[in-house]
């Protein structure tokens, strides 16, 4: 008995001191990112039979345990994905917002300060000075365009070297889980302090993207990234990367490879911060490039447009104060052709009506043997388009050239009528004396009936018949057969046509017409006198401020910029809500996760000493069972 006594000591205090063992690791443990407790099972040892009776033959620890909850990891798993989303959405937004806030403001400032300089002007049209400070006001503003979109320029390429940071990351997580999962297998998933490290950068990888996690038997474990592409199967991992944008090479594309097998992957299922990326610059940062082209556009073409309708302080019909919205420094990347087009054709795209842009883009398609279809990406609607020569209208405010080559069934284009207006923009005019201050008069005949007005839209001194400064010419119009004929200031005729309402466009004279019923023998005359004094046309000019020239109508140019930075100022908002929302679910999934896996300190202090005194006393057994074999040999001797 006093050697079974021995024995049960000695499985008692083995036990108790692996009991001790594994407390202590736990807390020692206790602040260890990944760290997962563990827990050690105590079993009896088989009885053991003496004469009629079994007695108990002592303990042992018959397994270590780590506790993990599946449930609560994926959850954990789920919320750490929301929280970086969110989290890089807020600091991408924030950037933005800023940028908008504070160096994009010269963008209003400086169109205040053109429309102030044109207000001065129209009071004292021949000063030099006012002039050039005019012409130093547009140059200004052409140049805070060029600053804003070199810096939206600059937030696309910080976004790309995210997207690259990133893929590099996953790329080494999934070497490292390929590693981890070989040592698995050997081990058959025994190995504690591996399946923690594991589990460690399974969690950072949620934070980059959406992670599936596949159990193996072997303890190892399968990731799949996004729900779209097996990062590791096993000890394979699969290699994550960035390859050029398709159109548009400049915004980057995530792509999967493993061997010779390439996959792109789709952005707007990766979530986590890499998810973010992608949608922060294809939902926000290049719409708002779009709209910052939309304005330079916009400016462009209007104060061109206005200058056509006067005389300059040379005495000629005004020339172009900012460089031609088609010119080819003002047009770049309006087009992109996708790598996979079979066709060869080479596409330019020309602004034909700012008014009428939307300031988005468009998906150009083609199917043989001619049907055209351009897509909105912002509404989804379908147009079809006219082919005309080499020319496809139908576009809202664009038309589509077709320069060189030919179209493939099949192929398609991306259209972003506004792209690199912004970059583009620029002072043509060098000499103050351009600026058309002065204006023709238009004079309605006394016997209109007042139901139909005019409006001059531009002169073009190189149209044939064109009466030159200092003339004049009448035009008689019918609005009952949409006809018209032109006479000079000697009422000789110059000729007659017919016009698509509401625009007439005839010797070197562009205006429209508006009639509130159909009526003939409207006669308005177009005084071409120059005087230094004119200020007529300055006061229009002045009036674009406030003039609804944009978006069909409905905003003026300072609200094409208004509008851009209070979305921007909005999702900025938006993201700071979102970013408290998912830090909150992420902290109770957190809060799970430590209640079950985490260490208690206080716990483990109880513990401690309740396996300190578990190991005293099975000493104190070994005591006694010595004592008994000392008594036992003494009484023989």
């Amino acid at each position: 008995m006093s050697l079974d006594l021995l024995n049960i000591a000695r499985t008692g205090v083995l036990a108790s001191q692996s009991q001790l063992a594994i407390t202590s690791n736990n807390i020692a443990n206790a602040n260890t990112q990944g760290y997962h407790r563990q827990v050690a099972e105590q079993s009896s040892l088989d009885s053991q039979r003496l004469g009629n009776n079994v007695f108990g033959a002592g303990t042992y620890v018959s397994d270590v345990k780590r506790i993990y909850n599946d449930y609560a990891a994926r959850e954990l798993r789920i919320g750490q994905t929301a929280v970086s989303q969110a989290q890089t959405t807020h600091v991408k937004m924030g950037e933005l917002d800023q940028l908008f806030s504070q160096i994009g403001k010269s963008v209003p400032q400086g169109l205040n300060d053109l429309f102030a300089g044109l207000s001065s002007l129209s009071d004292l049209p021949d000063d030099l000075g006012i002039r050039g400070g005019v012409l130093g006001n547009a140059e200004q503003l052409a140049n805070a365009l060029n600053q804003m979109n070199s810096h939206l320029n600059g937030q696309m390429q910080q976004t790309n070297d995210q997207i690259v940071a990133v893929t590099d990351r996953i790329n080494a997580i999934g070497k490292e889980l390929g590693h981890i999962n070989q040592e698995l297998m050997k081990s058959q998933g025994a190995d504690m302090q591996l399946l923690d490290h594991q589990d460690a950068l399974i969690q950072e990888l949620s934070e980059y993207a959406t992670v599936n996690v596949i159990p193996l038997e072997s303890g190892a474990k399968s990731i799949m990234l996004g729900g779209a592409a097996m990062l590791v199967s096993g000890e394979v991992t699969m290699q994550v990367g960035s390859t050029m944008g398709d159109p548009f090479g400049g915004e980057l594309r995530i792509t999967a490879s493993t061997g010779d097998q390439s996959l792109v992957l789709d952005p707007t299922k990766m979530g986590g911060s890499l998810g973010a990326l992608f949608q922060f610059r294809d939902d926000t940062l290049i719409p708002a490039q779009m709209e910052m082209g939309q304005l330079a556009v916009g400016i462009a073409d209007s104060f061109n447009q206005a200058q056509s309708q006067g005389f300059d302080l040379n005495g000629n019909v005004g020339g172009n104060l900012f460089l031609d919205i088609n010119d080819p420094k003002m047009s770049m990347g309006r087009v992109g052709a996708y790598g996979n087009n079979t066709g060869d054709a080479t596409l330019k795209v020309n602004i034909d009506d700012v008014g009428a842009l939307s300031g988005g883009n468009y998906q150009l398609s083609f199917t043989a043997p001619a049907t055209y279809e351009l897509k909105d990406n912002d509404s989804g609607v379908v147009t079809p388009l006219v082919l005309n020569g080499n020319e496809l209208t139908g576009g809202d405010g664009f038309s589509i050239q077709i320069a060189a080559g030919t179209m493939a069934s099949g192929d398609q284009f991306e259209i972003r009528p506004t792209a690199g207006a912004a970059a583009g923009i620029d002072v043509v005019m060098s000499d103050p004396k351009g600026i058309a201050a002065a204006g023709p008069s238009i004079n309605a005949d006394a016997a209109n009936t007042g139901s139909t007005s005019i409006t001059l839209n531009s002169m073009d001194p190189s149209q044939a018949n064109f009466p030159g400064v200092g003339g004049e010419i009448t035009f008689e119009i019918d609005t009952i057969t949409n006809s018209y004929q032109a006479f000079d200031a000697t009422g000789a005729v110059l000729g007659a046509g017919t016009f698509t309402p509401p625009n007439i466009d005839a010797f070197g004279m562009n205006f429209d017409v508006q009639s509130s019923t159909a009526e003939a023998g409207q006669r308005f005359t177009f005084d071409l006198n120059f005087a230094e004094g004119n200020n007529n046309n300055a006061l229009e000019m002045a009036k674009l401020n406030e003039a609804k020239l944009m978006q069909g109508g409905s905003a003026t140019l300072s609200d094409v910029y208004e509008s851009t930075k209070l979305a921007v100022g909005g999702k900025a908002k938006s993201a700071e809500v979102a970013l408290g929302s998912a830090e909150a679910i992420y902290a109770q999934a957190y809060s799970r996760v430590q209640s079950e896996s985490g260490v208690n300190l206080d716990e483990e202090a109880a513990n401690l000493m309740r396996f300190q005194q578990s190991y005293q006393a099975s000493a104190r057994i070994m005591t006694t069972a010595a004592e008994i074999f000392d008594t036992l040999f003494s009484s023989v001797r």
